[in-house]
């Protein structure tokens, strides 16, 4: 049994040219026929997260970009600057299709029973290239949806929700016994708040405005620290102390926080020291960049004596370190709960043309709290 589709679709692809301009366009593609494992997704939705936008929009200067073709079909013109050219050797002249995630109904599927099952059911799926209107995919990259959660429900089940629950695991992995997290007003925020709430793992929250801090407040957050705050500083220094967190995930990456959290961390730590030591506490603090909200230096002053660590942490990496047993066991928790604690709210929805005006561009390139993009290739189709 297959469903009528086309013979070709639309697909978002991303060009840097050796020549260092960046072309983005709808590509139109061959639809492909699934492999014996494999299924064929119409994609109705896929998030616009800030994991995605480092391959949509590689090294390029947004702020000169250009748009020609028609409304139906725009392209996106922008220089890359000749300093960040090295960094895209790896991708130069190859036309990249991007999204990380997305979820759409299965329409034509391979001739495994497991593949034929799921012909007519809605699935959510981690593998790129989502940014398109039809997806082939391997079974493995799949999570069947219950039938009451709908594809814009389920776009965002794997990146933001597996990379929350990671935190978890890791922070257990490692001994720690709380987590602090910046940028906690996120999407991802709010979704390690409904975790650690119901998990019972005590939470140091920041953001950077008041009314963040009341959204974290109404959703049950204790602990929340405003950057904004005159006495920042002190109030994250208490909730270290109150919580005895000793591991923290950084989504913004540049400027001073990460060091802010470690030195906060050591002087919660001072405050109830069993013995002096010139070289700090002996207690181990650990701070993950996972993101780059701010591209600039990060920043540390070394007054966080000597047990410290600070290193990247990733989605993926983190995937491949646990295994598929692991995380197969969080996709089903997620695939449990999804209308509660991984539930995500969008603000604006875009077809593959929309989002490739400037101004939509422009908008989301922002990486705003509350202002999440999801994409719907099928838009108006």
């Amino acid at each position: 049994m297959t469903t009528l589709t086309p013979s070709t679709a639309l697909q978002l692809q991303s060009l840097i040219s050796n020549e260092g301009k960046l072309e983005i366009s709808l590509a139109e593609v061959n639809v492909p026929t699934p492999a014996a494992d494999e299924v064929l997704v119409r994609v109705e939705a896929a998030p616009i997260n800030p994991s995605d936008l480092g391959l949509l929009f590689g090294a390029a200067d947004m702020g000169a970009a250009a748009m020609s073709g028609g409304t139906e079909r725009p392209i996106i013109t922008a220089p890359v600057p000749e300093k960040a050219m090295k960094a895209m050797a790896g991708r130069l002249g190859q036309p990249m299709p991007v999204g990380n995630e997305g979820a759409g109904v299965v329409v034509r599927a391979g001739s495994s029973t497991d593949a034929q099952n799921l012909l007519g059911k809605n699935v959510a799926m981690l593998g790129g290239g989502m940014y398109a209107q039809y997806r082939c995919i391997s079974m493995e990259r799949c999570l069947q949806l219950p039938d009451d959660v709908t594809a814009e429900e389920g776009a965002s089940c794997f990146v933001n929700p597996i990379t929350a629950l990671g935190m978890v695991e890791t922070m257990r992995g490692e001994g720690h016994k709380a987590i602090v997290h910046a940028a906690a007003a996120s999407n991802l925020g709010l979704m390690l708040n409904r975790i650690c709430l119901k998990d019972s793992i005590s939470l140091v929250n920041i953001v950077r405005k008041q009314d963040q801090v009341d959204l974290l407040k109404s959703q049950g957050a204790k602990y929340v620290c405003n950057t904004e705050s005159p006495d920042f500083l002190f109030e994250l220094t208490d909730a270290i102390a109150a919580t005895g967190a000793t591991v923290a995930f950084d989504p913004i990456g540049g400027g001073k926080l990460a060091g802010q959290i470690l030195t906060c961390m050591e002087a919660a730590l001072n405050r109830d020291p069993r013995e002096y030591s010139r070289y700090g506490s002996t207690t181990h603090k650990q701070v993950y960049i996972y993101g780059m909200l701010d591209t600039s230096k990060t920043e540390i002053t070394r007054n966080f004596g000597f047990s410290w660590g600070m290193g990247g942490w990733l989605l993926f990496n983190f995937l491949a370190k646990i295994g598929p047993d692991a995380e197969d066991k969080l996709r089903q928790r997620v695939a449990n709960e999804l209308k509660t604690t991984f539930v995500s709210n969008y603000s604006h929805e875009v077809s593959l043309a929309e989002a490739l005006k400037l101004d939509t561009i422009k908008a989301y390139t922002k990486k705003s709290t509350g202002a999440k993009y999801l994409m719907n290739p099928n838009k108006g189709i």
